[in-house]
C-alpha cells in the first residue's frame, strides 16, 4: 500500500544557494515545504556535525513537533537538525541530507551527492550536477514575466557572472578580456552580476557594453535571473558557480563556461562531467548552437524518494 506525504520541512541555514536544490527537490515531488532556517547554538555550532547530543537547546529558532514526514535539508548546519528531527519523531521522519555531510552516510535516510563529491553507500544517491528548480513550466512563466526582453535582438546571450570565491579568482585582467571577447558579439547579451562579482569588474563590463543596445541588471526591480534563462538562446557562466552552471545546464540550451584563475579538485571535476554529459563547453569567443539531454536532478531525487519511501 502506498503512502502519501502529509507534511515536509526544509530546513537549512538560510543560504540560497542550498535551499534551492531542497526546494527544487520538494517542488518535483509536488510538495510545498514549509521552509525552516536554523542556526545552531554552542557548543553545537563549533562542533557540528561531529559533537552530537542535539537538543531543543542546540537551535535557534528551537524544533518542535509535530515533526514531519519528510525532511529535505542541506549545509553543514543543517545535520544536527536533521539527526535531532529523526530521533524525535522516533524514527518516522523520512530524511535526506542534500550534499556530502563529511560523516557517514548511516545518518540519514538518503544522501544526494553529485558525482564529484566523494561520499558513496547503499543510501546515496549519486546526481551529475547539483538538484535546483529550473523547469520548463518555470522557464515558460518567466518568458510571461519578462515579456520585454523579447523585443531583443537575437540570438540573446544570457551571461551569468558570480565572481571571487574561496576557490576561484575573478581579476579585472580577466574581466577585460571578457569585454574584448563581447565585442565582435552579434545578437544581445543580457548579463547579470553577483555581489562577488566585484565593484571593478563590473564597472569594466558595463563601461563596455554601455550604449550598445545590450542589456545589464542594474540591481533595481525584480531579479530577472529565470527570464533571463528563458529568453536565452545561449548562455554563459563563470567557473566559480556549481549552482548556476547546473541551472543553466537543466535549461537543455548550450551552456559555455567563463574561466577564471584558480580551481579546486572538486569543481574541477564537475566541469568535466558537465563536459562529459555534453552541456558545457569552454567560452573561447565564439558560439555555436547544440542539442543535449537536460540535466533533471531534482526529478531523479525526487523518484528515488518516492521509491524510498513508498510513494
Amino acid at each position: 500500500m502506498t503512502k502519501k506525504i502529509k507534511n515536509c520541512w526544509v530546513v537549512t541555514e538560510g543560504i540560497a544557494g542550498t535551499e534551492n536544490q531542497c526546494l527544487g527537490v520538494a517542488e518535483a515531488l509536488n510538495i510545498t515545504p514549509d521552509v525552516k532556517r536554523v542556526t545552531l547554538n554552542q557548543p553545537w555550532k563549533s562542533l557540528s556535525p561531529y559533537l552530537g547530543f542535539e537538543c531543543m537547546a542546540s537551535f535557534s529558532p528551537a524544533l518542535s513537533g509535530p515533526w514531519p514526514d519528510l525532511l529535505i535539508a542541506s549545509g553543514r548546519k543543517s545535520i544536527a537538525a536533521s539527526r535531532y528531527i529523526k530521533k524525535m519523531s522516533g524514527g518516522k521522519t523520512f530524511t535526506v541530507q542534500i550534499q556530502d555531510p563529511r560523516i557517514d552516510p548511516k545518518y540519514f535516510d538518503l544522501v544526494v551527492v553529485p558525482a564529484h563529491d566523494p561520499a558513496r553507500g547503499e543510501n546515496v544517491f549519486v546526481t551529475t550536477a547539483a538538484p535546483n528548480r529550473i523547469t520548463k513550466e518555470k522557464l515558460d512563466a518567466a518568458k510571461t514575466q519578462f515579456a520585454q526582453f523579447s523585443e531583443l535582438d537575437g540570438p540573446r546571450i544570457a551571461v551569468l557572472i558570480g565572481g571571487t570565491s574561496k576557490a576561484y579568482s575573478m581579476t579585472p585582467e580577466i574581466t577585460r578580456k571578457l569585454a574584448e571577447q563581447f565585442k565582435p558579439v552579434e545578437g544581445t547579451l543580457m548579463v547579470t552580476a553577483s555581489r562577488r562579482t566585484g565593484t571593478e569588474n563590473e564597472k569594466i563590463l558595463h563601461d563596455a557594453l554601455k550604449n550598445s543596445g545590450h542589456y545589464i541588471w542594474d540591481g533595481s526591480g525584480e531579479n530577472p535571473y529565470f527570464g533571463l534563462l528563458a529568453w536565452a538562446d545561449i548562455i554563459l557562466v563563470t567557473a566559480d558557480s556549481a549552482s548556476m552552471l547546473s541551472e543553466a545546464c537543466t535549461t537543455g540550451k548550450p551552456v559555455y563556461m567563463i574561466p577564471l584563475d584558480g580551481g579546486h579538485p572538486r569543481i574541477d571535476k564537475l566541469h568535466e562531467n558537465l563536459r562529459q554529459s555534453g552541456c558545457l563547453r569552454n567560452f573561447d569567443g565564439g558560439f555555436e548552437i547544440w542539442t543535449y539531454e537536460p540535466l533533471n536532478d531534482a526529478g531523479m531525487i525526487a523518484e528515488e524518494i518516492r521509491k524510498r519511501m513508498n510513494l
